[in-house]
């Protein structure tokens, strides 16, 4: 079996991470593999939502520390030239979180824009206790995501945080049933998939953009971005509303979100 494999459904890709023997911790051959799916989502233009799962209700246990302990390279997964999870990828990426998202693997959780959690999920550093260090953006995007205080208790106690408090706190933007997140990410996928590409890809890039930059070139960086859109997208979309769409307080019209 494949230790990443990919699936199509439209505009929707899912990635799934499939090591189920160890909850689909990543060796190094399986994190190159994860940046090759998230290479070739990037470059297919009618790609426009991906979902990252993992099999047999687990989503990553994190890197594979049998592999270290047998003195593997631990590679850097965020802070190196070619980290798989270096820098956003350019279109929305959804984490579906069924069991353990710990280490590792609650850093490719961070990695997502959101992650759709189901009752089962367990999010934690739970490398503390070996004395392996984050080196997968997790001790930056962690903070930014659900602030200091709740990040450094964490980071520090390496305490185990469930479903409903991670969603309490902002790690987790949706908790939903027992084996129903991979089906509830991807119909989420396809509500984005239906937007106006153009203005939700650059409001997404703006927010990303922001968070090195002061408030006074943030805004002028929005404004940028949102030139595409103003010219593509803006004018017909503001059409089909004058035509009596989105009226009313409805927030769908038609088959679109």
């Amino acid at each position: 079996m494949a230790k990443i494999f990919v699936e199509r459904s439209g505009a929707i890709t899912t990635i799934v991470m499939n090591r189920p023997e160890v909850r689909n911790a990543l060796d190094n051959e399986a994190i190159e593999l994860l940046g090759d799916a998230f290479r070739a989502f990037e470059a297919d233009d009618e790609a426009l939502v991906a979902v990252l799962a993992g099999s047999d209700g687990a989503f990553c246990a994190g890197a594979d520390l049998k592999e270290m302990s047998k003195g593997a390279s631990y590679k850097a997964w965020a802070g190196s030239k070619n980290g798989t999870l270096k820098a956003p990828l350019s279109k929305p990426l959804i984490a579906a979180v069924e069991g353990h998202a710990c280490a590792g693997g609650l850093g490719i959780s961070l990695y997502c824009d959101l992650r759709v959690a189901d009752e089962t999920a367990i999010f934690g550093v739970f490398s503390r206790r070996w004395g392996v260090p984050m080196s997968d953006g997790t001790t930056v995007r962690l903070p930014r995501l659900i602030g200091m205080s709740k990040a450094l208790d964490m980071l520090l106690t390496g305490r185990a945080i469930d479903a409903e408090e991670a969603h309490q706190i902002g790690l987790a933007n949706y908790v939903v049933a027992k084996g129903q997140a991979r089906d509830e990410a991807e119909k989420l996928a396809r509500r984005i998939a239906e937007f106006p590409q153009i203005a939700m890809c650059s409001d997404r890039q703006s927010a990303y953009a922001q968070l090195d930059m002061s408030l006074e070139d943030a805004v002028l960086a929005e404004a940028q971005l949102a030139q595409a859109a103003k010219e593509q997208e803006a004018q017909s979309g503001a059409a089909r509303f004058a035509e009596g769409a989105g009226r009313h307080g409805s927030f769908e019209e038609e088959g679109k979100p």
